[in-house]
């Protein structure tokens, strides 16, 4: 008798709790698609040029209207590229951060450990100080950053050992060999004219982003997007370890070249438009476990949206704070570097 009420005790009990976790992630789910939605239409709105909440929602509808041909000019053509870009930016480099820290094993990782930054900055820079045309600058990045991922990635084969230890070690190496590149071609650099631009671009910005910018990254874009969230899974189960991996029949070689190559094209094509920006690939990921915690079906998602919300807000602040635009590096740099102590301080552990 004793046993039948303890469990007709714990039936209801179960149930209850079963349906408070249900409502409580369809809330947080809710909220992560919501916020960069709700900022995306917003995010119109700011800026030197007014522009009234009707006026661009007839100029996003596809119907005739009265409005003058600057509000459209300011719509789409000036805004619009600008909003999808931080978006598109922000969810790459955080969801490449979030796959790279299981993959390695290790919260310290970002998505230019491989050195794919570094390799984008020099090409970027070669570009401008050849006097390149903003398609052959955006071009030059994404194809460097593809061969300093690739250098990095032969490189750690020749060497014995730990394959995660020698694949980080080899980006550290490369990605310090293309910035020494980029410091050559800064003291070549006419210090009038080509130095300013490109220590503007390292510096990180979207403002010279065009739709064709963005037609001209989409393609690796969705790639990388496609292949990481495909698996997720399989990324909780990499995260474990190498020979709890193996003891499941998984394929960790080939699925750690899958992740890498998926990261490597995210980060390559975000960083060819908008320039090197720190710190939201390695923060975004942990403020995404802490909301939906370590595991990787929700956790790619969760940082995808809290990715292309959190860059946008950065940039929207960065082009109206001041009459002059901030470079988004440095803003991220600010929030992100100060948040990341508070995490090592507070000795926060739930990405494993």
């Amino acid at each position: 008798m004793g046993n039948d009420t303890t469990t007709q005790k714990t039936g209801p009990q179960t149930i209850k709790k079963s349906i408070q976790k249900t409502i409580k992630e369809t809330s947080v789910i809710s909220v992560l698609i919501l916020l960069p939605v709700i900022l995306f239409f917003a995010s119109f709105l700011i800026g030197r040029y007014p522009v009234s909440p009707l006026d661009v929602l007839m100029a996003l509808l596809p119907i005739k209207t009265n409005l003058s041909p600057a509000v459209y000019t300011v719509v789409w053509d000036i805004r619009l590229p600008r909003i999808m870009a931080a978006m598109i930016v922000g969810a790459a480099l955080s969801v490449s951060g979030a796959s790279f820290q299981g993959t390695f094993q290790n919260p310290l990782v970002s998505p230019d450990i491989l050195g794919v930054s570094a390799g984008a900055g020099f090409g970027a820079a070669l570009a401008i100080l050849l006097g390149s045309s903003p398609v052959m600058i955006q071009f030059m990045a994404f194809t460097f950053g593809l061969i300093a991922v690739s250098l990095t990635y032969f490189l750690s084969r020749n060497f014995k050992g730990n394959t995660i230890l020698m694949m980080v070690l080899g980006g550290i190496a490369i990605g310090a060999l293309f910035s020494a590149f980029t410091s050559c071609i800064k003291y070549l650099a006419d210090p009038n004219s080509k130095l300013p631009e490109i220590v503007y671009w390292l510096m990180g910005s979207l403002a010279s982003v065009t739709s064709s910018s963005i037609m001209m990254i989409i393609v690796p874009i969705l790639i990388g997007f496609t292949a990481l969230l495909l698996v997720r899974w399989r990324l909780n189960v990499l995260s474990m370890g190498d020979d709890e991996a193996r003891a499941l029949g998984i394929n960790i070689d080939r699925l750690r070249i899958l992740v890498i190559i998926c990261c490597t094209l995210l980060t390559a094509a975000a960083v060819s438009i908008s320039g090197i920006i720190g710190w939201v690939g390695l923060v975004i990921p942990h403020v995404a476990r802490m909301i939906v915690g370590p595991d990787h079906r929700k956790l790619l998602p969760a940082s995808i949206a809290l990715g292309a919300f959190f860059l946008l807000l950065v940039d929207d602040v960065c082009r109206t704070a001041v009459s002059i635009e901030i470079p988004l590096g440095i803003l991220t740099a600010i929030i992100g570097a100060p948040f990341f102590v508070y995490l090592l301080n507070k000795g926060y552990e739930g990405w494993s």
